[in-house]
């Protein structure tokens, strides 16, 4: 029990450069107060006492706006960022130093009384707003953008953009010695980039094209991630 609380606290210190104390941790943290709560709920649910794991859990909820199902088994140095709004459903699971911040859901798509949220691997960081629903498995060292809505699994070592989530693979595989990576915003705009080049492509044709009305009004190619105004009458 000592090593896993000292283990939570250690998490925070590691991926969370605003904390300056164990004492601020303690007190100032609903992540790390969620999920001592859940440890609790989880092991009276475990040994049949349901009914109240889910009071401890609700009681949990009412106390650090996150909620977190007493069924869901989660792994060691888990962390959350902030943390209002999180859901994690019954048959979440949770791998090792896995981070999630604010909005977060884990949630489920189906009536199936069986298996029906995700499976969440090791080092995995899910943004701000992200939504993962459904049986799916994340595999270990992904990361998941802010706001992505992911509906499918995923392999290790990728990042997912996106609505529905598109997979990106990593051209640098996370390695044990790396520190977690906790950039959820610095993301491929896979939309913006294929359009931009398909647009570069039809402008190169058309340029080859002697006959062409070069005077027709066309969407300008947008320069430095910036598309014209005049192009959508904003």
């Amino acid at each position: 029990m000592i090593r896993s609380i000292q283990r939570d606290i250690q998490s925070i210190f590691e991926r969370d450069p605003a904390a300056r104390s164990v004492f601020e941790i303690l007190f100032c943290y609903p992540g790390l107060h969620a999920i001592w709560g859940h440890r609790l709920a989880h092991w009276l649910w475990v040994h049949r006492l349901k009914l109240i794991g889910r009071w401890v859990s609700q009681f949990s909820r009412s106390l650090t706006g996150i909620e977190i199902h007493p069924g869901a088994r989660i792994g060691k140095g888990f962390f959350i960022d902030h943390g209002m709004g999180v859901v994690i459903g019954e048959t979440a699971q949770i791998g090792n130093d896995v981070t999630l911040y604010h909005g977060v859901t884990l949630g489920g798509t189906s009536l199936n009384k069986g298996k029906r949220h995700p499976t969440i691997g090791d080092r995995v960081v899910v943004g701000a707003g992200a939504k993962v629903l459904g049986a799916i498995t994340i595999g270990d060292d992904c990361r998941i953008g802010a706001n992505a809505v992911v509906v499918k699994s995923t392999p290790p070592n990728s990042v997912v953009v996106g609505v529905p989530g598109q997979v990106v693979s990593c051209s640098k595989p996370h390695q044990a010695s790396d520190a977690p990576d906790l950039n959820h915003t610095n993301l491929p705009d896979l939309i913006g980039v294929s359009l931009t080049a398909l647009m570069r492509r039809v402008e190169t044709l058309e340029n080859s094209y002697n006959g062409h009305d070069h005077a027709a009004m066309h969407i300008h190619i947008p320069e430095n991630g910036a598309w014209r105004g005049e192009d959508f009458s904003i």
